[in-house]
């Protein structure tokens, strides 16, 4: 029975805190959920992998369990709440498709999957997931047919919140298609009326992920972008990127890194179908390999400008 390392699985440290763990399963999670990967039988594997470390390292009790006897592979009976996980909350996932790992760790050999109860996510081979879980929404699954309104959170890219995404969810197995609206901004709200359980509505919170080219302030954008010395000294032509594509910016001779540069009507979407702009700040750069030619002049300019 092969160790499994949950944190490593999340790709987050040990002393990762609750906020950490469940950022880190919904990206993976939405990254392999079944439905983005019909067919797919590792992105399966991978999906039930995440959630079962995701089940024991969102609940603080099984954490400390397995942080305590995980490398023994066995929690001693009658430690803590060990043995008696039956039905109870694994974050929506079915324990009976977990590792054997799991199982004998938790002392749950011979009772594979008695007792759970859990909204249905449309997991291969029985796994369970629900809106709940993936998306972050209100907790717990007992009695969820009960509830008039369900709640949840989506996380989209800042591409997708630019341009609209299709996205597809799960309520208690049945598969709802919806589209996120360009121009959505974080803390959006949508609402799917009469798709909930018992005919009430589900209310998805927006979460737009951050980006690693792009920074989002009101209504505009700001990016950088690499200048080479010689154009920023002499002024030239460099590409910038935007949402809706490559621009050519002219940066001005003498430019300084540092410098922002605005592009009108580049940045954010707004509500009377105008937007805002873009901002490029400028990011001076030296080749590092110089030819002997290069090293030449630029020992010249050095001479020059003492």
């Amino acid at each position: 029975m092969a160790y499994k390392d949950y944190y490593n699985v999340l790709g987050v440290t040990r002393g990762a805190s609750d906020a950490d763990i469940k950022s880190a399963y919904r990206k993976l999670a939405k990254q392999y959920h079944p439905d983005k990967n019909q067919g797919d039988e590792k992105a399966a594997d991978r999906f039930k992998e995440i959630g079962e470390a995701y089940a024991v390292l969102s609940d603080p009790e099984k954490r400390k369990l397995y942080d305590q006897f995980g490398h023994t592979g066995q929690v001693p009976p009658g430690y803590g709440d060990a043995g008696n996980f039956q039905g109870g909350d694994f974050a929506g996932f079915d324990p009976s498709q977990f590792s054997d790992f799991f199982q004998g760790l938790f002392g749950m050999g011979g009772r594979r999957g008695g007792g759970f109860q859990g909204g249905t996510g449309g997991f291969p081979g029985g796994g369970q997931v629900n809106l709940d879980d993936l998306l972050g929404g209100i907790g717990g699954t007992q009695g969820r047919r009960f509830v008039q309104n369900v709640e949840g959170e989506l996380q989209v890219t800042l591409q997708e919140a630019f341009q609209g995404s299709d996205e597809v969810i799960n309520v208690d197995g049945k598969r709802l298609a919806l589209r996120v609206p360009a121009g959505t901004r974080d803390g959006s709200r949508l609402r799917l009326a009469g798709q909930a359980p018992g005919g009430g509505d589900v209310l998805l919170t927006i979460r737009v992920l951050e980006d690693a080219r792009f920074d989002l302030e009101g209504d505009d954008l700001i990016t950088t972008v690499d200048v080479p010395a010689p154009v920023a000294a002499l002024g030239g032509s460099v590409t910038v990127p935007t949402l809706g594509g490559n621009v050519t910016l002219t940066v001005p001779p003498g430019s300084s890194g540092g410098r922002r540069m605005r592009l009108r009507g580049q940045g954010w979407p707004r509500r009377d179908g105008t937007r805002g702009d873009l901002y490029a700040r400028l990011n001076l750069t030296v080749p590092r390999d110089l030819t002997d030619e290069e090293r030449e002049l630029y020992r010249k300019l050095r001479e020059l400008r003492p």
